[in-house]
């Protein structure tokens, strides 16, 4: 299971202030709906209220936009997306491009990213990491978690974007 080790996961504390970005791919409906609503209660969870979400076709399609959205005072960016193997290398390219994409935009800007693709070789397996009722997994969680957390760890060290009111 992908999931064995993984630390308990909560609210994260500090992570009030910051302006947070929710991306999301479109492919998928079902797993992808999961996935939103996984990072949508790990935000509510932590106490942000400075969201905003954005929908874009498909995961590919991801790093453009979180690269966008980095350079506009986000203090952090979470990615969700699914890719399924099929019979071409398309899987292959996508799954790159955006893992690659996404790391480039969390390294060049500073800017935590939430890494919520799920990579699955059937939509069974996406399915179960989507945080749907009977699913193993929460990924949207998961990833929003470890966005925040990183922003928060990284505050005292660097200018990171927070929202005041």
């Amino acid at each position: 299971m992908s999931g064995a080790g993984a630390p308990e996961l909560g609210p994260v504390e500090g992570a009030a202030p910051l302006r947070v970005a929710i991306i999301a791919a479109s492919w998928h409906e079902t797993v992808m709906d999961g996935l939103v609503n996984g990072a949508r209660r790990a935000v509510t969870d932590s106490g942000v209220r400075d969201v905003t979400e954005l929908r874009v076709p498909g995961t590919f399609e991801l790093p453009v936009a979180a690269s966008r959205l980095a350079s506009q005072n986000f203090g952090a960016i979470i990615a969700l997306g699914v890719v399924i193997r099929g019979g071409t290398p398309h899987f292959d390219y996508v799954c790159s491009a955006a893992t690659t994409g996404l790391t480039d935009v969390a390294v060049r800007y500073g800017v935590p990213v939430g890494f919520g693709v799920l990579t699955c070789d059937t939509e069974e397996q996406a399915l179960d990491r989507a945080g749907l009722p009977g699913s193993s997994e929460d990924k949207g969680y998961e990833a929003t978690v470890a966005a925040l957390q990183t922003a928060v760890t990284l505050a005292p060290y660097v200018h990171l974007h927070v929202h005041t009111r």
